[in-house]
């Protein structure tokens, strides 16, 4: 593992790099982590995918050390997404490429995947489908219906979030717990390390949390990412890969049973037994299974 930077034209963003990032007859794949995590989360992935023959770009997405806090402060999905096309420009790939998501990086990578503009040969998302899956539909409400007071209870944080200074002065503690909460039984001693080294100030605990407030202030979205506005609530238009842990703690596993028919053909939708939220990090010889699985599958 080595660390690799680009300055993109509206933020640096400094990567985990696997394999030889400079060989382009290897394709290109682009890890996007979530929150509260860090591009540490895919030390069992990246290596894999290397030996698989890809080179591998992790980053720390905007505002995660030792990435840049971005000068035009968006932390909107378009702004996150215009980030992952410009890597996949900036490391020279081509139409093999591909893209995998956790959490708010697969809100990124299934935004990527509706929109015109992408470039990936085909996406992996992690405990967040596609957004447009998870809207009731005629025949089902009932179903629906019986998921979302749990899920409601699950997404608490996303309220808490939106507080003025409070979340910032409860952060360690506030991670701490939804680390334990979202992945029961798994240590996350050394994720935690990573971020409060890639968050070690105000400053940048809120630029994790400006990830949760900027989606409700959609008409500050700076112009360079209106193009990829509505593209983050489209129904993907390439094969898709979509893993959840049976025991996710942030997203009630149900919605897993939901989603299948509503995805492109070749799409493939598993839940991964004895894994929670966090499931690359407490299974991950099962998801890079999967991963590679699907990869060579779809080509």
């Amino acid at each position: 593992m080595n660390q690799r930077t680009v300055v993109l034209d509206r933020v640096m963003l400094a990567s985990l790099v696997w394999g030889d990032v400079d060989d382009t007859d290897r394709p290109l794949a682009v890890l996007l982590h979530g929150f509260p995590d860090t591009a540490h989360t895919w030390r069992h992935l990246g290596p894999a995918l290397a030996e698989a023959g890809y080179r591998v770009v992790a980053p720390f997405t905007r505002g995660y050390a030792p990435s840049a806090i971005p000068e035009d402060g968006s932390y909107h999905v378009p702004a996150l997404m215009h980030d992952a096309l410009a890597l996949h420009q900036e490391y020279d790939g081509d139409d093999r490429a591909v893209l995998v998501g956790h959490d708010w990086g697969a809100i990124t990578a299934n935004g990527i995947a509706a929109s015109a503009a992408n470039p990936f040969r085909t996406v992996v998302a992690m405990a967040v489908p596609p957004l447009p899956t998870m809207y009731p539909r005629r025949g089902d409400v009932g179903r629906w219906l019986r998921i979302l007071p749990r899920q409601a209870a699950l997404s608490w944080y996303t309220l808490f979030n939106q507080l003025p200074r409070l979340p910032e002065r409860s952060f360690d503690r506030l991670v701490a717990h939804l680390w334990r909460r979202w992945s029961p039984g798994y240590d996350p001693a050394e994720d935690l390390a990573h971020l409060a080294e890639a968050l070690p100030d105000d400053e940048h605990k809120a630029a994790a949390l400006g990830y949760y407030r900027a989606q409700s202030r959609r008409r500050q979205l700076p112009h360079p990412y209106r193009s990829l506005a509505a593209d983050w609530l489209a129904e993907p238009e390439v094969p898709l890969l979509y893993l959840q842990g049976a025991d996710d703690g942030a997203l009630d596993p149900r919605w897993a049973d939901r989603i299948g028919d509503r995805l492109p053909a070749g799409s493939v939708v598993a839940v991964i037994e004895g894994a929670g939220h966090f499931l690359q990090l407490e299974r991950p010889d099962v998801v890079n299974a999967r991963v590679l699985e699907f990869f060579g599958a779809s080509r």
